[in-house]
């Protein structure tokens, strides 16, 4: 391939917003000739590693927008430290299972007993799910 199609592409690929694309296009390229890919089986796979790289970066993008005041996710809980009725909620939580039923979630206690906490350590959890 030539050095001006690969400048073409690149720069196609910036202005369509594909960075998937821009970054391994020539890799690609590569492992397509390698092992004599079809068009369509070319497309698909670059096509689908755009979609792969947007999902991750949308996840990302939610997290750092929902500004939480830290990384906490449900395995940095230690269990041993929480009540007997909440060992047991953690564990449900964990499973997903509420979400899969529709059920909802209310997390209720006096100020200052780490509600808002759990909340984060939750919605992280689903987020990463």
């Amino acid at each position: 391939m030539s050095k001006e199609f690969d400048e073409k592409i690149f720069c196609l690929a910036k202005e369509l917003k594909l960075p998937y694309t821009s970054k391994f296009f020539k890799d690609d390229i590569s492992q397509a000739n390698t092992e004599s890919k079809s068009y369509e089986s070319f497309l698909f796979d670059i096509l689908e590693k755009e979609y792969d790289l947007r999902k991750e970066n949308a996840i990302k993008n939610k997290i750092r927008n929902a500004k939480f005041p830290y990384k906490k996710y449900i395995e940095d809980l230690i269990i041993d430290d929480l009540p007997s009725d909440a060992k047991n909620k953690v564990t449900a939580f964990s499973s997903l299972d509420f979400v899969e039923k529709g059920q909802n979630i209310i997390l209720a206690g006096n100020p200052g007993t780490g509600n808002y906490r759990k909340f984060y350590v939750i919605e992280r959890f689903l987020m990463n799910a």
